[in-house]
């Protein structure tokens, strides 16, 4: 399955940094923009790979509230 997202970067330090925009949490950087464009993908792959969710016996839940300031 192909998804396609925003790649947003700049130089910084003569290193191309970017990030996905449309995933929060997905940035990486590389010596050119095609390293760059290699790296996020195997960004977003290890991201997508931790989410995966794994069973924990006898973990249970509960709701919390935050307040933000």
């Amino acid at each position: 399955m192909q998804q396609h997202f925003t790649l947003e970067y700049w130089i910084d330090d003569d290193w191309y940094v970017g990030k996905l925009k449309e995933v929060p949490g997905v940035f990486s950087q590389g010596a050119s923009l095609a390293e760059l464009e290699e790296n996020i993908k195997d960004a977003y792959r290890l991201m997508v790979e931790d989410e995966t969710p794994q069973d924990h016996p006898g973990a249970k839940t509960k709701d919390i509230t935050v307040n933000v300031a």
